[in-house]
């Protein structure tokens, strides 16, 4: 059995590695590289670290709690995007409306993501929001083409931006 000393250590070693892993540095090899540590110590006191994580009610709840105030306020983002998008399509700022709705993407992307890595979305549900997404995606970017067909200033502006969003040429046709 190991002595107090000795497991003061170990966490000390384990807390220095979720450290390194929490700021976003998944890789193992990375974070022996930054901490020192053997690849293989990294890997046993990640997996120690989520054993006591997961068996933690204490911090399951809390974790279920900020995951739920971080969904609500992806929510609130998108509704407050729709709402900048709806003011800048009746002031007809045509630019604003087009960040508008590559946030309300991004913003939503985001939001499938971390429920997607929480757990909370199934492969299956996780499709069915994929394809809704896309359907929406097509369904904005109709409603954009539409918008500028008639300014060719406009239209080459809009379709550069989308260029930029899609990572393909979008094509000047309606």
């Amino acid at each position: 059995m190991p002595s107090e000393l000795e497991l003061a250590d170990r966490w000390e070693r384990i807390n220095k590695v979720v450290e390194v892993f929490l700021k976003g540095n998944t890789n193992a090899s990375s974070i022996a590289r930054e901490t020192g540590f053997k690849r293989t110590e990294v890997q046993e006191y990640l997996n120690e670290w989520r054993s006591v994580i997961h068996s933690d009610q204490m911090i399951q709840t809390r974790a279920r709690e900020a995951l739920a105030g971080a969904d609500q306020h992806y929510s609130m983002l998108i509704q407050e995007a729709w709402d900048v998008v709806r003011q800048a399509d009746q002031t007809q700022q045509l630019s604003q409306k087009t960040a508008g709705l590559k946030l309300i993407a991004d913003v939503q992307q985001k939001q499938i993501d971390m429920l997607q890595k929480a757990g909370l979305i199934e492969n299956n549900e996780m499709a069915d929001q994929i394809l809704e997404t896309e359907r929406k995606q097509e369904i904005l970017m109709k409603i954009l083409k539409e918008v500028v067909a008639n300014c060719d200033h406009c239209k080459k502006e809009v379709f550069s931006r989308l260029s930029d969003v899609t990572g393909r040429s979008e094509g000047y046709s309606v």
